[in-house]
């Protein structure tokens, strides 16, 4: 057990693709599988972004971004990345995250762009997108 003193500097998170406080307490946990994502694209900062549409990975029951176009269980979209998460070092260990389920969406402030409307269909009824 390391019990000494250190200091850690957190970037500012960027939620303003929340369209409403809606669903903010009732998010749930979810461990990303980092090797599904793309460093220069998900977490260009060393910071997975929040906002980031995650898809559920058929095998494992692991999180990585919607992708309409995978064939591993992301091409559903299920949630939103909640809140930033540090990247680990190496891509082949995960971290846990929080998911937004239900809520409003800014579609517009999403940090990778616009869900597609597949996207959207999965969601519909759980995530109004504005």
């Amino acid at each position: 057990m390391d019990l000494s003193l250190t200091t850690q500097t957190f970037g500012v998170d960027d939620q303003s693709w929340l369209g409403s406080e809606h669903g903010t307490q009732a998010t749930e946990p979810v461990t990303l599988d980092t090797s599904t994502f793309t460093a220069g694209t998900h977490y260009p900062d060393g910071y997975f972004k929040s906002g980031i549409p995650l898809g559920k990975i058929t095998a494992g029951g692991k999180y990585g971004p919607y992708d309409n176009a995978a064939a591993d269980g992301r091409e559903v979209l299920v949630g939103f990345l909640f809140a930033a998460v540090r990247a680990p070092a190496s891509n082949t260990v995960d971290v846990a995250g929080a998911m937004l389920v239900h809520g409003k969406v800014r579609s517009s402030r999403l940090p990778l762009g616009p869900v597609d409307a597949a996207g959207q269909t999965d969601v519909a009824g759980r995530i109004r997108f504005i």
